[in-house]
């Protein structure tokens, strides 16, 4: 089974800690995100955890930690914008993760960090002009540390809705994208990158931008030398979305990083709250199993074997 880790929070930037605790326990609990007293018992180990995919904007902190996971497959979607601490004041300077970045990809290769450059949006500070001199900027320093960059464009959510008007973020028109689509392009094509949109419709096949699944079944299959072929498509995506299935292992209001697009965090209050409540010894990313929690094993798909669904205690 594939792990997310995690499309709900940052766990290699706030929870690294936690995380080389549940593997070396050998499993985690994840609340339902829908129903918390609902609890599922994931294991970690190595035979049942056959990729790991971390979505990260700061892994720093699993740096001195990668050793721990040699028993792992493994690969980083890793996010890396040039917008200011008015949008993403939680991250370090960009100086120190494009370091970041070149020293992961140093240690486990190009092939396995994903830059991400999303999501894509246009304000009065951040126009076309912007993105275009900062993404060409990127790609020039980051070329040699990966194979693939992925984009997306702003989307709007409840959840989201007050932190991006108050900075002014606004949606993006058609022709703005293909303005960007075609500059893109052409900036990667000179670095020898290949440019991917994430659970976009819009199609840029024309400037040499397809269409990306972040937990993708050929880089998996390339990862772990297993056959993912009777994996679907994740259900819990939009129809745009072209990843396989996995667990996500995350929860939502726990990210502390702050950026106004957000669509993980709708409470700052109780992000804050959640934040305090983590103990890295947990079984739970927050805070501990309350009394009336129902936990339950989930079923897990296992390749290799007789890629069929196998109940594992």
């Amino acid at each position: 089974m594939i792990i997310s880790a995690s499309r709900r929070t940052d766990i290699s930037a706030f929870y690294s800690e936690w995380f080389m605790n549940r593997l070396n326990e050998g499993h985690v609990l994840v609340p339902n995100p829908m129903n918390p007293h609902q609890v599922g018992r994931v294991r970690l180990d190595p035979e049942v955890a056959e990729c790991i995919v971390f979505w990260s904007k700061n892994p720093e902190p699993m740096l001195t930690r990668l050793p721990e996971l040699n028993d792992y497959k493994y690969y980083f979607q890793y996010t890396l914008n040039a917008y200011g601490h008015d949008i993403e004041p939680g991250l370090p300077a960009i100086e120190r993760r494009i370091d970041t970045f070149i020293r992961l990809s140093a240690a486990i290769g190009p092939g396995r960090v994903i830059w991400r450059y999303d999501p894509i949006f246009v304000n009065d500070t951040y126009t076309i002009e912007w993105h275009i001199e900062r993404f060409a900027y990127l790609a020039d320093l980051l070329s040699r540390s990966t194979k693939q960059c992925t984009i997306s464009f702003v989307d709007h959510y409840p959840k989201n809705s007050k932190s991006m008007k108050q900075a002014a973020i606004q949606p993006m028109t058609d022709k703005q994208i293909l303005v960007l689509a075609k500059a893109f392009g052409a900036i990667a094509g000179e670095h020898g990158l290949s440019v991917m949109t994430c659970s976009e419709a819009i199609d840029l096949a024309d400037y040499g931008i397809g269409h990306a699944s972040c937990i993708d079944r050929n880089l998996i299959e390339k990862i772990t030398g297993k056959t993912f072929a009777s994996v679907k498509k994740d259900k819990n995506q939009r129809s745009e979305c072209g990843c396989i299935a996995s667990i996500d292992i995350g929860i939502y209001n726990t990210c502390v990083h702050g950026c106004a697009y957000c669509y993980a965090n709708f409470s700052e209050d109780r992000t804050r709250r959640n934040f305090a409540a983590h103990d890295p010894d947990s079984l739970l990313l927050v805070g501990e199993l309350s009394p009336d929690a129902v936990v339950k094993d989930r079923e897990m798909i296992v390749q290799g074997v007789t890629d069929r669904q196998t109940r594992l205690d």
